[in-house]
């Protein structure tokens, strides 16, 4: 295989799998938080926590996906078939979203918040180095940005939970 056909290959795996696949992991992991962490906070219940988590992880999910699938039809973009893409988006967020609620399982809730904020920095982590390795991004402006607005989502749901609480 040629130089150029690696480099078409990759750049294909970036805009039709990696591109959407990061922007739904960075939806579901950011946009779930303030939800989940405000329902943790409100009602002190994990099970209610959870369900409240495992909600906006499939509606964002389903959004994400359908507004991924309708958005571009790849054929101008190059970003390849909307439906994949829209998948791949949607999987993702779903995703994303699902990781940090499943630590309210556990019943005692200070042991869920705890795990599931650990759970939250490791994702992030995660989106950042994604984001580094596949978008050629610098790795500490990609960690800083990444864990500045994930926390900023993060306490706005604490805060907003403790002030309805």
């Amino acid at each position: 295989m040629k130089l150029a056909d690696l480099v078409q290959s990759e750049r294909h795996l970036v805009l039709q799998v990696v591109q959407p696949a990061l922007l739904g992991l960075m939806d579901g992991s950011v946009a779930t938080l303030a939800p989940l962490f405000a329902a943790a906070e409100l009602t002190g219940q994990p099970h209610s926590a959870f369900l409240v988590g495992m909600a906006a992880a499939l509606g964002a999910g389903i959004s994400m996906g359908l507004a991924e699938a309708v958005s571009d039809d790849g054929k101008l973009s190059g970003r390849g078939h909307p439906l994949l893409r829209g998948g791949v988006t949607g999987l993702a967020t779903f995703l994303g979203g699902t990781f940090h609620t499943l630590p309210f399982l556990i019943p005692q809730i200070r042991l869920a918040l705890l795990l599931a904020s650990m759970v939250v920095v490791v994702e992030l982590l995660a989106i950042a180095w994604i984001r580094y390795r596949y978008m050629k991004s610098s790795l500490w402006s990609t960690v800083i940005q990444v864990l500045g607005g994930g926390l900023i989502v993060f306490f706005v749901g604490l805060t907003l939970g403790r002030f309805g609480g």
